[in-house]
């Protein structure tokens, strides 16, 4: 059922997005800033963007305005790889990536084989991200096609661009987390066919990693990415270093990590590889060469001790980054939370993250990965009208601040290292509004 919003409406404030990569382009061209400026939706999308005053005298008498003077609009954040099964486990103690799987990840899973707890955490989960402004994601579900069916039925109510698919999982986990190649990919199909291009939902073939798929049923999910030329293939890759050693064990004859998905046929442009931060030249190289996006997860990077992502690097290549909240090994579905880890695991490296190119990571850049770029990402004329309103006074910490931000890059850099939910006093998907902050949460 589809939500989209059929009467006009604007909001009025100060308006921050690109319409370009900043990483490859000047920052003049790729990032807007308007002091005061003002989107008008109309069904669902992008009717006018732009200046203030020369919006405002083309506007009726009759369409209702929000006004919010000292905020900021930007498009609507999108995640590029979250596990919504692994909401429910934010927090938890345990060691790296491996054990972390088997003591704490993969137990949160199985029990998503009862639709009636993956319908509740998929409502959960979603308001989640519509309370920290993420308006898109790319989603792992579990290996049961419950989970998918319970993400997908949700996300369809509430009229949301997202993106999900029935993990692929045939050995090296627990038999409850366990499908087969021919099973795996007898469910992807059904849910292809029901879900993907239903309203703005779309698919992603879901192979959890190479340790936890066999030749065959990668050669299964190649096929699925051959039958359906549109979907995404999602995966994990270069995380960490004892996985990297045990899939090396797994498949002795391939050159390297990301040689196993390219001898299945899964490495070109419509992959979406996550952590990608323990890559050789070669795989560098290669990811370029495919145009494959790479989703940097920082906070989870540093939680679970698994390494610092070279943005530098990824740039150097061209790949298309995007950014991550990785939740559950992630502790928060906050972007903004994320941008301070990136900017964080930047300088860890000795490396830059302008403000701008931030914006992009969290906006634009993710758009492009998922190869939506034409539908979401930015605020512009035609485009759906996903976005968010940014509080800049919100915290404490920020309200605290006595130096006013000198530009408007300061002002977003004074949000991405300070903010978080409590930032986001509105999120629109579809010219609807999916939140507003309530009067409970405005700080006195």
């Amino acid at each position: 059922m589809s939500t989209t919003a059929s009467s006009r409406r604007a909001w009025r404030s100060q308006l921050a997005f690109c319409t370009a990569d900043p990483f490859h382009e000047s920052t003049a061209e790729a990032f807007h800033f308007i002091r005061d400026g003002v989107v008008v939706c109309e069904n669902g999308r992008f009717a006018a963007v732009g200046e203030a005053e020369r919006i405002l005298p083309t506007l009726g008498d009759d369409i209702p305005i929000e006004h919010y003077p000292d905020h900021i609009i930007i498009p609507g954040m999108v995640d590029a790889h979250v596990h919504y099964p692994q909401h429910g486990i934010i927090g938890a103690y345990s060691g790296e990536l491996l054990e972390w799987l088997e003591q704490v990840a993969f137990p949160a899973e199985a029990a998503f084989a009862d639709r009636a707890h993956a319908d509740s955490v998929a409502e959960e989960f979603l308001e989640g991200l519509l309370t920290n402004g993420t308006t898109t994601a790319l989603v792992f579900a579990t290996v049961h096609e419950a989970s998918v069916e319970a993400f997908f039925t949700a996300a369809a109510r509430r009229g949301l661009r997202m993106i999900c698919g029935k993990v692929l999982m045939d050995r090296n986990a627990p038999a409850a987390l366990l499908d087969t190649a021919d099973s795996g990919d007898r469910q992807s199909r059904a849910l292809i066919e029901r879900w993907h291009g239903h309203d703005r939902l779309g698919y992603a073939v879901t192979p959890r990693f190479a340790l936890t798929s066999s030749s065959a049923q990668l050669s299964s999910a190649g096929r699925l990415l051959e039958a359906y030329p549109d979907v995404l293939l999602h995966t994990h890759l270069c995380e960490n270093p004892h996985e990297i050693q045990a899939v090396k064990g797994e498949f002795p004859h391939c050159e390297d990590y990301l040689g196993v998905y390219e001898a299945h046929g899964l490495v070109g442009s419509r992959s979406v590889f996550a952590h990608s931060i323990h890559l050789s030249e070669r795989e560098q190289a290669c990811l370029g060469e495919h145009d494959a996006a790479v989703a940097f997860c920082p906070m989870s990077n540093f939680a679970l001790g698994s390494g610092l992502f070279d943005l530098d690097a990824a740039r150097q290549h061209r790949l298309r980054v995007a950014l991550g909240s990785d939740v559950g090994a992630g502790n928060s579905l906050s972007l903004l939370r994320c941008l301070d880890e990136a900017y964080k695991t930047c300088k860890l490296r000795g490396q830059r993250l302008e403000p701008a190119h931030a914006l992009y990571l969290a906006t634009l850049g993710g758009a492009r990965a998922l190869g939506l770029e034409r539908q979401i990402g930015s605020l512009e004329v035609g485009k759906e009208a996903d976005f968010v309103v940014l509080d800049p006074l919100a915290t404490p910490d920020q309200r605290s601040r006595n130096v006013p931000p000198r530009d408007a890059s300061e002002r977003l850099f004074t949000i991405f290292s300070l903010g978080d939910d409590r930032c986001v006093a509105q999120t629109i998907a579809a010219g609807r509004v999916a939140h507003r902050r309530t009067a409970e949460a405005i700080p006195s």
